[in-house]
């Protein structure tokens, strides 16, 4: 009577066994993740600015967040730092990489999923008393769930600098596209000058070229005028694939496509912080500049991985619970515990790395601190040189200016020579040249300076520079 009992008892354990597998693998199959194809892309860029948009809700600086974008009407310095923050494929790639870390932070918070273990055996030949074995398992490692919290903490302060480079990114971003907007409009104002240049040239061209036809000239003689030509189209020629360079560039930074119109509007981005603003700025380098907050937070990152790695040197630890029953149909519960022996490994290898990186990192943040107050100083004296030699070259270019329309009206008069008149041009062009090329050193170092310091917000007075040229 005892075995029919149990003989009927045998077919329902097994069916439990059975749907607890299949209820099992159902919850699996139905927490997974489904898959959706993502296409590439043609990478073509907008055709046009007005395809583009600039939210003032995403803009990393108050003065960017307060602009009105209109590019109906051109785009002005602010309007382009606002595009090139919303568009550039590099801060693009910069929020992927954000995006990523996120992900991995929140991965890091999951707790360890524990292990069901089901089998079953059976009798490979009849007999009284036999029937089919299994045994069912639950085991979880108890060693990960030690050492998540600082998994946690790590992934939690690389996800912090991971956002922090970002916003150094997009501060570096609006620099760029203010630099980029100076040399455009600034290359294009001296192109115009050269235009300019060359068409007064072409006056005394055609008088060279009869004169030597007539034989009333000979090639020393005109070598002056060719000369003076052929330098200005060379420095045409020179000035236009830089200009194509920086046009091209700040296409690239925009989102726009290699052929879409662009016009830039007003005057290129210039600031002059105060000496006290500066040593403000300085004091408070570390606790405002996006990437030395961000190596901050890599090093917390990385105390963390190494406050992990010495508690992973401790005996990894496994528990599981068993239930089972035998041929004989014999039930038993039970435990198991796996333990790692630490006798050789012991973990040495990672603390030892994580140490040295954590070496690494302090030595590269205070590297950098020392090398951005070694720079502040270097720009603080390169813009009072650049200031004191742009004041001088205005003047210069000015007195040239004025002589060379002495000269013009001479020579239009008879009353001068055109190889004179040709010599005070050349020199008027170089002046009005080398006065731009300064005004565009002094916005780079200026917009370089701001960066530097960390903060494109420090409450100096903005210095419009135009570009100036005095008119052929």
């Amino acid at each position: 009577m005892h075995d029919a009992g149990h003989q009927r008892h045998l077919p329902a354990v097994t069916s439990g066994l059975r749907m607890t597998w299949v209820v099992a693998v159902t919850l699996i199959v139905s927490a997974c993740a489904s898959y959706a194809p993502l296409p590439l892309g043609r990478g073509e860029g907008a055709a046009s600015v007005a395809q583009l948009v600039a939210p003032t809700a995403n803009m990393p600086l108050p003065s960017l967040a307060t602009h009105r974008f209109d590019p109906a009407d051109g785009l002005d310095v602010t309007e382009t730092a606002m595009l090139a923050v919303a568009n550039s494929p590099a801060l693009k790639l910069k929020r992927d990489e954000l995006g990523v870390a996120r992900a991995q932070a929140f991965a890091a918070g999951l707790l360890p999923d524990p292990q069901l273990s089901l089998g079953e055996d059976f009798p490979s030949h009849s007999g009284g008393g036999l029937t089919t074995a299994f045994n069912l398992g639950l085991s979880e490692d108890i060693s990960a769930l030690l050492t998540r919290s600082s998994r946690q903490a790590a992934a939690r302060s690389q996800a912090g600098q991971v956002n922090l480079d970002l916003l150094w990114a997009e501060w570096q971003t609006v620099a760029q596209a203010r630099l980029l907007f100076d040399q455009v409009l600034n290359l294009r104002a001296q192109q115009v000058r050269l235009a300019g240049e060359q068409a007064a040239l072409d006056q005394v061209g055609g008088y060279i070229h009869a004169a030597l036809a007539a034989g009333n000239l000979t090639y020393d003689g005109a070598s002056a005028g060719l000369n003076a030509a052929a330098d200005v189209r060379k420095q045409q020629a020179d000035n236009a694939v830089a200009l194509h360079q920086a046009d091209s560039d700040l296409h690239v930074l925009l989102g726009l496509a290699p052929t879409a119109p662009l016009e830039l509007v007003g005057a290129p981005y210039q600031v002059t912080p105060t000496s006290a603003q500066l040593q403000q700025a300085l004091a408070e380098l570390p606790r405002r500049r996006p990437d030395l907050l961000a190596l901050q937070a890599g090093y917390q990152s990385q105390e963390a991985k190494l406050r992990g790695a010495v508690l992973a040197q401790f005996p990894a630890l496994n528990i599981g619970f068993n239930s089972a029953r035998d041929t004989s149909a014999i039930y038993t519960h039970g435990f198991s515990l796996g333990i790692t022996l630490p006798l050789f490994d012991r973990n040495r290898g990672n603390i030892a790395i994580e140490q040295a990186t954590r070496q690494q990192l302090k030595d590269d943040y205070e590297a950098r601190v020392l090398t951005t107050r070694s720079d502040m100083q270097r720009l603080g004296a390169d813009l009072a040189t650049l200031d004191r030699q742009q004041r001088t070259l205005t003047a210069h270019a000015k007195q040239l200016a004025d002589a060379r329309g002495a000269a013009e009206q001479a020579w239009r008069q008879g009353l001068l020579d055109w190889p004179t008149w040709l010599a005070i041009r050349s020199q008027s062009l170089a002046a009005d040249l080398d006065l731009l090329a300064v005004q565009q050193q002094q916005a780079t170092q200026s917009i370089a300076l701001e960066a530097l310091l960390g903060n494109t917000e420090l409450g100096a007075i903005a210095h419009p520079v135009p570009a100036q040229a005095s008119t052929p």
